[in-house]
């Protein structure tokens, strides 16, 4: 250890940067409590609040999570013989034995999930308009169900609610799908009749979904984290809880703490142990008890019972009865189906405007070519034009020489002529002079 890092530790070997000389930390929360974090939001503090959910919010709706001993999703897989739990969504086991996921995905697809308190808790901040966004590990879709729009859920790692075929990637029909599964068949794509259907959740060795990458800006202007119900024990999701700035206070709550790495200024730090500031709460419950809680404390408890209970009421109306999740997958898939027809249509309409464009370009390209064409041709007759009036211009000066020496000769001639005169004359007196001499 260098000299510099030792002066940034005490005895106890807690740092010391941001604090003063007992080691004291700069506290962002104070007390780090659930009670501080509700202050933060029942003050308007917290307005751009990203909330981090997992398995666990939907416990409550009769969905096992991945890793509870004894009912976790994992710990009830021996009967599929894998060689290890989590090779079930191995992309690379997938393709070459398929049929422990599908077994699992019949149980998974039957059932009467509605969503959870937790899920209308989500739900009522973005109605608050102070939810910037819900990162989610689940696969289940009760996020749409529950009113949360699709632009405010980041589905980390995919849903059930679209089918995709590994080979020609044509999306699969959600009733086809369920009754498909329901038969304990592995699902053929129905148009190239040779790739395997598959549920377009992110497997072990697939790549995250674009909108996972395209949002993570989210977390540079986020003021407040709350962690629901997850292990952060799947990466990269687990890592986004270091992606908020150091002064931005964090909230988790779950059976147990988790992301608390000793010794390391990554993940939770809810002793103060070893980084800057204090600034984690940790609520120890379910995640139903867990938001109620914060819900009272923020003074909305029974607005958020009453958006529950309309929700619930709503959807036995809209279904006639609890939906299942092929009925949720279907409204799910629906919407979806409507968003991409609405892009459909206008990639339609710019595409004619861009055809539109290219005509008019052409025409204008055409008409500068004529325009050039015509400047050409105006070009070269104006050159011949000079040449011609070069040419008549040296004529004419040829005939101007011409007349001067015609002009000339007609001088010399009347002077001539004048001279034959006088010597005429001059003749004619000395013949008069002669004869008056003979007369004398």
């Amino acid at each position: 250890m260098t000299t510099n890092q030792k002066t940034l530790l005490d005895n106890s070997g807690r740092s010391n940067i941001d604090g003063d000389s007992k080691g004291n930390k700069k506290k962002i929360l104070d007390p780090p409590t659930i009670e501080s974090v509700a202050q933060l939001i029942k003050t308007g503090k917290a307005k751009r609040i990203i909330v981090m959910a997992g398995a666990g919010i939907s416990t409550a709706a009769g969905i096992p999570d991945f890793r509870t001993p004894g009912t976790g999703l994992y710990d009830n897989l021996q009967k599929y013989n894998l060689p290890y739990p989590e090779a079930i969504f191995d992309m690379t086991y997938f393709k070459e034995n398929p049929e422990p996921f599908f077994s699992l995905a019949k149980e998974l697809f039957p059932g009467n999930f509605m969503p959870t308190l937790t899920h209308y808790f989500l739900t009522l901040l973005y109605r608050k308009n102070i939810l910037l966004r819900c990162f989610t590990q689940n696969i289940d879709t009760l996020e749409r169900l529950a009113g949360l729009p699709d632009e405010m859920i980041v589905e980390a790692h995919g849903s059930f609610a679209k089918s995709k075929c590994l080979k020609c990637k044509k999306f699969a029909d959600a009733a086809w799908m369920k009754e498909v599964v329901n038969k304990g068949e592995v699902p053929i794509c129905t148009s190239c009749r040779v790739g395997i259907v598959k549920p377009c959740i992110t497997f072990f060795g697939e790549a995250m979904p674009s909108k996972f990458f395209l949002r993570l800006g989210d977390f540079q202007v986020c003021d407040l984290l709350i962690v629901i119900g997850t292990s952060l024990q799947v990466q990269p999701f687990a890592s986004l809880v270091d992606s908020v700035g150091e002064k931005v206070p964090r909230l988790l709550i779950n059976l147990e703490k988790v992301g608390d790495i000793e010794l390391s200024d990554m993940g939770f730090d809810f002793e103060g142990r070893h980084q800057n500031y204090m600034r984690d709460a940790f609520y120890k419950g379910t995640c139903d008890e867990g938001v109620r809680k914060l819900a009272e404390l923020c003074g909305f408890k029974d607005e958020l019972l009453k958006v529950y209970e309309e929700g619930q009421e709503s959807l036995i109306k809209e279904f006639g009865k609890i939906p299942t999740s092929v009925e949720i997958a279907t409204k799910v898939e629906k919407k979806i189906k409507a968003e991409l027809e609405l892009t459909v249509d206008e990639i339609d309409q710019l595409a004619k405007i861009f055809e539109e464009k290219i005509k008019i370009k052409s025409e204008i390209s055409e008409e500068v070519d004529q325009m050039l064409k015509e400047f050409d041709e105006l070009k070269e007759k104006k050159s011949k034009d000079k040449e011609l009036l070069k040419e008549k211009g040296n004529e004419n000066k040829s005939n101007d020489k011409d007349d001067k020496d015609d002009k000339e000769l007609l001088n010399v001639k009347e002077d001539i002529t004048k001279s034959d005169k006088k010597e005429e004359e001059k003749g004619e007196k000395e013949e008069l002079k002669d004869t008056n001499f003979v007369m004398i």
